[in-house]
């Protein structure tokens, strides 16, 4: 109880400084690949905390690592906590005061309050070093948004879960759909694999009078359209999750010819790898057969993205005991199923024994219209979220690292 004690006095002694990072950085979002002011602020405080810093790790990702003086420190384990920085190519409609100063760029998916929330975190557990029997390395990941490349890889290909070597991760994003101080937490897969797929339709132009001149793409298009949904429903078994969604379609030039090429792009959404292996020769197989059946051809492109992520079944129990004992019972929420949206927080949950979890953030008795989802213009999170998303980082860091 006396270490939760000791965090709640840090949380509630940084709180003014997390909104106050939050806001400045929702004033000047960056793009993926484009956080340098974020992450020179990142790094800034993180040094004024007498925190190893490493910079430039992965393209604009940030490391700090707070070593813990605790007994047995030095042969301690270490363990992560990860936030992302970047932000996304929209038009902020929220009308916040700390509105996006950057034209067509804002944070409309909560990286901003993910970034403020680990700095806290590093600010508390900074400030109880010497209850830590072991390291936390915090992680500042830039290009989450970058599917199907993700951030996530660069930064552990150039060593971010080494030297000190991280035996375990956590991480959190903002959820709307929940109200503030909710922590949701699932054992096993919690969100989906995310891929891309881009498939053109060749057939040959004729006049629109005359289609048996010619091999109509568009006609062709709309039935491997449809035939990719067979996919899902006859060759993926009921018990697994899958989705194909064809997002844009392209072809045609006038209203009277038959067009000789059809462009189509969209995405496939999978919890379990083994199913996510499966889906480009699946997909291909009934493309390319659909279209031969109407004397056409169809080119498949199939591009792996974000792996599952998947929460370690010993780091839920521990995370969600680490809510129970730190916020209350009430605070944690297990999710009964899993979302498929994609966070490439997977990628290392892969590497590492993991969890992550869903933060509220939408006031109570305010509709998620007010509030806004993920990835809209009008996306505004409630601040009020802050002290928990610290509460919940800080509490598993600890529990962590106290294991025996």
């Amino acid at each position: 109880m006396e270490e939760h004690e000791r965090i709640e006095r840090e949380v509630r002694r940084h709180l003014d400084r997390v909104v106050e990072w939050r806001r400045a950085i929702h004033r000047h979002p960056e793009l993926s690949r484009c956080e340098e002011r974020t992450a020179e602020l990142v790094a800034g405080v993180l040094e004024g905390l007498g925190l190893e810093v490493r910079r430039g790790v992965g393209g604009h990702g940030v490391l700090g690592l707070l070593r813990g003086t605790g007994g047995g420190a030095d042969m301690g384990p270490t363990v992560g906590l990860r936030a992302d920085m970047d932000a996304l190519p929209m038009q902020e409609e929220t009308g916040l005061p700390c509105a996006s100063e950057v034209p067509g760029v804002m944070h409309a998916c909560g990286h901003d309050t993910h970034t403020a929330m680990l700095l806290g975190t590093a600010c508390v557990l900074a400030g109880m070093r010497d209850a830590l029997p072991g390291n936390v390395k915090f992680i500042f990941q830039p290009a989450e948004e970058l599917n199907p490349v993700g951030g996530a890889p660069g930064m552990i290909a150039d060593g971010a879960l080494e030297d000190p070597r991280v035996d375990g991760l956590f991480g959190l994003h903002v959820w709307p759909a929940y109200e503030t101080g909710r922590v949701v937490l699932r054992s096993g897969p919690q969100m989906g694999a995310s891929d891309r797929v881009y498939l053109t339709v060749k057939g040959r132009a004729a006049h629109g009078s005359a289609p048996d001149q010619g091999v109509d793409a568009i006609m062709i298009a709309g039935q491997v359209l449809c035939g990719l949904q067979s996919v899902v429903s006859r060759s993926v078994s009921p018990l697994d999750a899958a989705v194909v969604t064809i997002g844009t379609i392209k072809g045609g030039w006038r209203y009277n010819v038959i067009p000789d090429r059809v462009e189509m792009e969209g995405t496939v959404r999978t919890l379990r790898e083994e199913v996510q292996a499966a889906m480009p020769d699946l997909i291909e197989r009934a493309a390319e057969g659909i279209a031969r059946s109407l004397r056409g051809s169809c080119e498949v492109r199939y591009v792996k993205g974000y792996p599952p992520l998947v929460n370690d079944p010993e780091m839920f129990d521990l995370a969600a005991e680490a809510v129970r004992e730190a916020m209350g019972a009430e605070h944690l929420v297990v999710a009964e199923r899993p979302e498929l949206g994609a966070e490439d927080f997977a990628f290392f949950a892969r590497e590492r024994p993991s969890a992550f979890a869903w933060l509220g953030c939408r006031p109570a008795g305010v509709g998620p219209e007010e509030t806004g989802v993920l990835h809209s213009t009008r996306f505004r999170p409630d601040e009020g979220c802050f002290p928990f998303g610290m509460r919940f980082l800080a509490s598993c860091a600890v529990a962590f690292l106290g294991r025996r």
